[in-house]
């Protein structure tokens, strides 16, 4: 008797033991809703059109940041090189990352990117260099991450007509003329080409007539924004009334180059915009060299690109409740602008 009792107990024991393991196992499967892999963290693909730029690197922070936990990053310099860009997307691809993130060099080669990600069949997010609309309706696992360059370029043309209105002083021959100089970033980026047209546009707008000195481009550059305005400053002298900038990185070279010239000490100043509201552009904001700036959320558009690589890299259709942003036209995700000064630096830090 006392053997068949042991074997009954020695039975009981092993089913509870085998439903034990049964349902740990249910656990590690059935809570993700997926296979065996649900849990493992997708893979994408990062390609920066170049890292030493002080925008882009802010937006490359935040990718990283934003994808902790949720997705393995790899993050790659495309040197401002398109044929260096191209061949790390070829190497993504060879690798069968899961999603590409690609702020381009080149806006209009993204059709090359986009015809290689969908014969791969791995979807891709651009991110702040828009691809042309052509190009962005070949594939429907293609969407864009960025601000809209229009509005920017009418911030920093307000910032421009509110001092002028508020400081009689700054019209310096009394023309009732605005006399400016323009930085522009790289030509043919929607970027310079909008915020060029919208600022100027934006100060007319104002009832303030406007009077071109001089217009080049420094490339996004803050070295080179101030070899620009030097020679601005030989060509036109005191007779430059406002500087107005793409970026940040161009409106500091310029007041570099005032400093020079003796801007910024006693009474002789002048108003400078930028666009970006970078860490150095508030450190001018605060020293009283930079009038202001807009800002163009490098957190936002890391954090929005990131998520929507990371849904779209699990299969999942991206909505604004899971990526956290407004979807225009099923492919937009457009992160908003805003002024910048002295008075509400707070706000861009």
């Amino acid at each position: 008797m006392k053997k068949i009792t042991s074997v009954i107990l020695a039975g009981a024991l092993l089913g509870t033991v085998m439903a034990g393991c049964s349902n740990s196992g249910d656990k590690s499967t059935g809570a993700s809703g997926g296979s065996a892999d649900s849990g493992k963290e997708p893979s994408i693909g990062v390609a920066i059109y170049k890292f030493d730029d002080t925008f882009m690197t802010g937006v490359r922070n935040a990718i990283k940041t934003n994808a902790e936990g949720k997705a393995k990053v790899d993050i790659v310099d495309s040197q401002n090189s398109q044929p260096t860009q191209n061949d790390k997307v070829d190497l993504f691809i060879t690798k069968k990352t899961d999603a590409l993130l690609i702020n381009p060099v080149d806006r209009t080669a993204a059709g090359v990117i986009i015809d290689k990600a969908k014969t791969a069949s791995i979807p891709v997010v651009f991110l702040n260099r828009e691809p042309l609309p052509e190009d962005m309706k070949k594939w429907d696992k293609v969407y864009y991450v960025g601000a809209k360059a229009e509005e920017s370029g009418t911030m920093s043309g307000e910032l421009i007509a509110d001092y002028w209105k508020a400081h009689p002083e700054a019209d310096k021959n009394k023309d009732g003329v605005l006399q400016y100089v323009m930085l522009k970033g790289e030509p043919g980026h929607q970027d310079a080409e909008l915020r060029t047209k919208y600022s100027i546009q934006a100060i007319e707008d104002a009832g303030i007539k406007v009077e071109k000195l001089a217009e080049d481009t420094a490339m996004w550059d803050r070295v080179k924004g101030q070899e620009k305005m030097a020679a601005f400053l030989g060509s036109h002298g005191d007779k430059i009334e406002a500087v107005l900038a793409n970026n940040d990185d161009m409106a500091l070279g310029a007041i570099e180059a005032l400093k020079a010239a003796g801007y910024f000490t006693g009474t002789k100043t002048m108003p400078v915009v930028g666009v970006d509201a970078t860490a150095p552009a508030l450190q001018a904001l605060q020293d009283g060299t930079l009038l202001g700036t807009v800002l163009n959320d490098a957190n936002n558009q890391g954090k929005a690109s990131v998520t929507l690589a990371t849904l779209l890299a699990k299969g999942e259709t991206p909505t604004k409740e899971n990526v956290g942003f407004d979807i225009t036209d099923n492919q937009y995700v457009w992160i908003p602008y805003k002024k910048i000064t002295k008075d509400n630096i707070d706000d861009a830090k």
